[in-house]
């Protein structure tokens, strides 16, 4: 086992980008969970003068009303990465579940889940997104559950081609002929050779919530104000004069969201490399 690990460690080190965006990438969540500790500032109350620039006491400045724009970087990093695991546990568990249903007991049930994996998938993505939260009360837990449940499929049509395949291996037909139960066979036999593509692809889905999430905040059917998150503060930036004039309300929010979404990609491809016992060490 511990021959098995250190393979796996060995891999993923190889990749250096990757090591760098894991070593960023949690730099920046331990920032986000102590933000009270990192700055003294209200992140939804004024601190200084209305759109001050960059400098002095407040290092990435304030936004139209005062509000210290660090402060406010800190803690919608904390709300969108709220947004990104919940709703990737959400999609992850559901498609796990179904996925486990559908590709071991087979006939009828199959036919019945597959059928609605097919119906959610055959939706255009971000209109179904779109419309549920045009139906839904905006906020933080309307958004959870949004994307938890548009992102489930991918998970389940995974899960179930992973279980199709061992299902014809011999240590599980051993299982069956043995009399095993089938919580058995699906929880300790088969479940654990799934997990690696499902947390490889678990990365996906964080990544794509957390866009998903800063799109909708934005278009102001997301998170809504005072509650800081990366999309609503991009919101500032409809306007032509902050755009161009005043960087500071907008700039910082859209590099700490392509630097979460490109470092958890960079993460995601190295464990899809480190889990495949068949890459070089």
């Amino acid at each position: 086992m511990n021959s098995r690990y250190s393979a796996f460690l060995r891999r993923f080190i190889r990749h250096k980008m990757a090591v760098f965006c894991l070593i960023l990438l949690l730099c920046l969540i331990c920032m986000a969970v102590f933000a009270p500790l990192i700055t003294s500032y209200s992140p939804t109350k004024p601190s200084g003068k209305f759109q001050l620039p960059p400098g002095g006491e407040h290092i990435l400045g304030t936004d139209k009303i005062g509000r210290d724009m660090f402060t406010r970087i800190l803690y919608a990093m904390r709300v969108s990465l709220m947004v990104g695991l919940l709703s990737t546990l959400i999609a992850t568990a559901t498609g796990v579940t179904l996925g486990l249903i559908s590709g071991y007991f087979g006939g009828i049930i199959d036919r019945l889940i597959m059928g609605f994996t097919d119906m959610v998938m055959s939706f255009p993505y971000i209109l179904l997104v779109l419309v549920a939260a045009s139906i839904f009360k905006p906020g933080m837990w309307s958004i959870v559950l949004i994307l938890g449940f548009v992102d489930w499929p991918g998970v389940a049509r995974l899960v179930r081609g992973n279980v199709l395949s061992l299902r014809e291996t011999n240590f599980i037909k051993s299982d069956i002929t043995a009399g095993m139960p089938g919580t058995y066979i699906l929880f300790s036999e088969i479940l654990p050779n799934t997990i690696a593509p499902v947390l490889v692809y678990a990365t996906n889905v964080f990544a794509i919530s957390i866009l998903d999430e800063a799109a909708l905040s934005f278009l102001g059917m997301g998170i809504q104000p005072p509650t800081p998150s990366l999309g609503n503060i991009l919101n500032g930036a409809e306007s032509l004069s902050v755009l161009t004039g005043k960087p500071w309300l907008w700039l910082p929010a859209g590099i700490v969201i392509f630097l979460l979404v490109i470092c958890i990609n960079f993460v995601g491809d190295a464990l899809r490399d480190a889990f495949d016992p068949r890459s070089s060490l």
